[in-house]
């Protein structure tokens, strides 16, 4: 059953800002140490970025390092560790063979037995050219989920999602109206693109939706050469920041409290107030129109 907001207790939350390299076995030394710094810190929720166990340009680097899920020694040693410190450790995500030819960027939220209790996969795929020259192609390395995912904390109802998700309002929209009250958004944002957005948008998805947003994020250059923004951080269901990382590897801590969520939403309702529409295109004659379904 999912907590009504407002009616369980507060909670500390554990950010986990790093900056991936190459190899996993370093990543995941690394990440070790700052989960356990999560937990001396009075965290019980303890999120990690996206691309936790690896972050590499080439595609050929990429498949040539992963392995299929249930043989990633990463996702071994975190499940192990999360029954260990009693935490949920929510593993932004991992790069996990999905096929031959493709991997998977999936998140892994962890129970404090060490069990999986909700995976999923990153649905929208960072296919872009940078103003700087960057060039991304996400979907040439990973093959894209189709399913939304929530799960039930001790404290409320979490949707989880991935980096470039953020763009996608509708995504956040149905995780609100199934009954999220925390939205995960795990990243590694470009320092351009993340200059430009990063904190408008996750503001955003939290004042859309009356809900905490909990976002760890890579920061800093990596050994590939590329940028990450940092600046993991929580805000509110009000859109305020209340607590944010810099670019440096380290611990973001913020306090949850669930009824600020129910307040929120009985101040603005907006997610009893959609309504079903449809889109009215102009046809090749300015004076005739035709109607076009909208979203269901």
């Amino acid at each position: 059953m999912t907590a009504e907001p407002g009616k369980s207790s507060t909670f500390r939350v554990g950010l986990i800002q790093t900056r991936s390299g190459e190899l996993p076995a370093a990543n995941l030394e690394t990440v070790v140490k700052l989960i356990g710094e999560a937990k001396a810190g009075g965290a019980s929720y303890v999120q990690t970025p996206e691309m936790t166990n690896i972050m590499v340009a080439s595609r050929d680097k990429l498949l040539a390092a992963v392995v299929p899920e249930e043989n990633d020694p990463s996702l071994a040693t975190f499940r192990e560790l999360a029954r260990k410190l009693g935490v949920y450790l929510h593993i932004g995500s991992l790069a996990v063979k999905a096929t031959a030819d493709k991997a998977a960027n999936r998140s892994f939220l962890i129970d404090p037995h060490g069990e999986v209790a909700a995976r999923y996969d990153k649905i929208h795929m960072f296919d872009v050219d940078l103003a700087n020259g960057e060039s991304y192609r996400e979907s040439r390395s990973y093959k894209p989920g189709d399913l939304a995912v929530l799960h039930d904390l001790p404290w409320g109802r979490l949707g989880m999602t991935i980096c470039y998700d953020l763009r996608f309002p509708s995504l956040y929209r149905a995780l609100g109206e199934a009954g999220a009250s925390f939205l995960a958004i795990p990243s590694a944002f470009t320092r351009q693109t993340g200059e430009a957005h990063w904190h408008v948008l996750n503001r955003a998805r939290a004042i859309e939706n009356g809900c905490y947003v909990m976002a760890a994020a890579q920061g800093g250059r990596h050994e590939n050469g590329r940028e990450t923004f940092g600046h993991s951080l929580v805000a509110d269901p009000w859109g305020r920041i209340v607590a944010e990382g810099g670019t440096e590897p380290g611990v973001v801590f913020a306090e949850i409290d669930p009824a600020e969520v129910a307040k929120a939403r009985s101040r603005v309702p907006s997610l009893q107030h959609g309504r079903r529409f449809e889109v009215v295109e102009p046809l090749a004659e300015p004076t005739h129109l035709r109607a076009v379904r909208g979203p269901a």
